[in-house]
């Protein structure tokens, strides 16, 4: 989908504030009101703009602790990883998960609120994951630039 310079201008003021009126958003884009409601809900319906979210505090939350485990899996047969992936779906724990090419078959983002129960998580539950091989944590020290917005334009 070609976006226009209105349409960036439009989901980088929904991506930085999705609460933003309607009556902001239009002018924000220079546009009338009720073409930028249609032109937005356009955008929803193509599946462009796939929700609309609040960005949490982790760390006010009592989410301490964030970390990358990279798992390689045993075997690569399209059922143990689809078998995998339902798994790991269900780990509110996990809060994103990839499949990687490289050194790793996964790439897991979990959030735990201390080591303590990072441990526990990873000894109970991920160890324990059908088919792990190999699992390796990376414990994040300091968020240089967590994930806010999606690069429009590039």
């Amino acid at each position: 989908m070609a976006l226009t310079r209105q349409d960036r201008l439009l989901l980088n003021a929904l991506q930085a504030d999705s609460r933003i009126t309607n009556q902001a958003l239009a002018e924000t884009a220079g546009m009338a009101p009720s073409p930028c409601w249609r032109r937005v809900r356009q955008l929803e319906e193509t599946g462009l703009i796939t929700g609309y979210r609040a960005q949490l505090d982790r760390k006010k939350l009592g989410l301490g602790l964030l970390a990358f485990i990279r798992i390689k899996i045993d075997s690569h047969s399209e059922q143990e990883a689809l078998r995998f992936e339902a798994e790991v779906q269900q780990l509110p724990q996990v809060i994103a998960c990839y499949a990687t090419a490289g050194s790793a078959d996964f790439l897991l983002q979990v959030v735990a609120q201390d080591l303590e129960h990072y441990s526990d998580f990873a000894m109970a539950v991920i160890r324990r994951l059908p088919g792990i091989k190999e699992m390796e944590t990376s414990f994040v020290l300091k968020e240089i630039k967590p994930y806010t917005a999606l690069p429009l334009g590039l």
